[in-house]
């Protein structure tokens, strides 16, 4: 276990845009790590005794944070306003000045066994669109888009031209495909947050629907078998089918990945 200090800035730490606030870090002694010539990650999680409550207050952020020789202090700057911390009527100062702080230094263990879950909702290009011809002639009762990659993950769109089962015979089912060559650990899962969509070639509006699903090996894809009626889909006047051609897309809006260490 490291050295470390509680440091206190009761009115603030200015060179940390911590002015008029009570400030709190946590500093580790920088020889140690100089001649550890290693670097410390931590969870740091800071208390303030609240008087009138009989509770703490408790404040924690959701990353760890990287102590090394060039950065040995860390934590919050803005924790409470001053005015709200030096009132006692707040219950933060009672008897007089007197005031508890705390702080709980954790640092995991390198040899265990650890998992981080994001989930990524900004992607460069969020759509794939897939042009089907010839949909009457089509004689399948499946047919796959060509692979494409968003969100750091492979995958297809699936579409049932006479339906797929209560669907079947009334309606076009589509879905969206985990392409098979992605590897997944039997327990993980890959969140999707996505919209798929019949395109309307008249300009009018597109069918579509919102997909909100954790795909795995079990559960490699994920749909509507009623996506849209064989009425909607063959009136012309609707402009769905141009041509007997038919304009499918899907449009990613979060997708999640999970690392895993060692």
């Amino acid at each position: 276990m490291l050295p470390e200090t509680l440091v206190v800035y009761p009115n603030g730490n200015k060179k940390d845009s911590g002015s008029g606030y009570l400030s709190l870090y946590v500093a580790i002694d920088n020889s140690t790590l100089v001649a550890a010539h290693q670097e410390v990650l931590a969870d740091l999680r800071f208390y303030i005794f609240n008087n009138n409550e009989r509770k703490y207050f408790t404040i924690q952020d959701t990353t760890v944070w990287r102590f090394n020789v060039f950065k040995t202090m860390w934590g919050f700057s803005q924790v409470l306003p001053v005015d709200t911390f030096k009132d006692p009527k707040n219950g933060y100062l009672y008897d007089g000045d007197h005031c508890e702080f705390g702080v709980d230094v954790i640092i995991p263990s390198i040899a265990e066994n650890s998992e981080l879950f994001s989930a990524t909702e900004k992607f460069y290009n969020p759509t794939f669109t897939w042009t089907i011809r010839g949909l009457s002639t089509l004689l399948k009762d499946m047919y796959s888009s060509d692979v494409f990659t968003i969100g750091g993950r492979s995958w297809n769109i699936q579409v049932y031209p006479n339906g797929r089962g209560e669907g079947e015979g009334k309606f076009l089912s589509m879905f969206l495909k985990l392409n098979g060559e992605e590897t997944l650990r039997p327990y993980e899962k890959v969140y999707v947050w996505a919209k798929l969509r019949v395109l309307n070639q008249s300009k009018l509006n597109n069918v579509q629907n919102q997909l909100d699903s954790w795909f795995s090996r079990a559960a490699p894809s994920w749909g509507f078998r009623k996506f849209i009626s064989f009425d909607d889909l063959r009136d012309s006047s609707k402009g769905f089918l141009v041509n007997d051609v038919l304009m499918v897309q899907v449009e990613m809006e979060a997708v999640s990945s999970t690392k895993y260490f060692p």
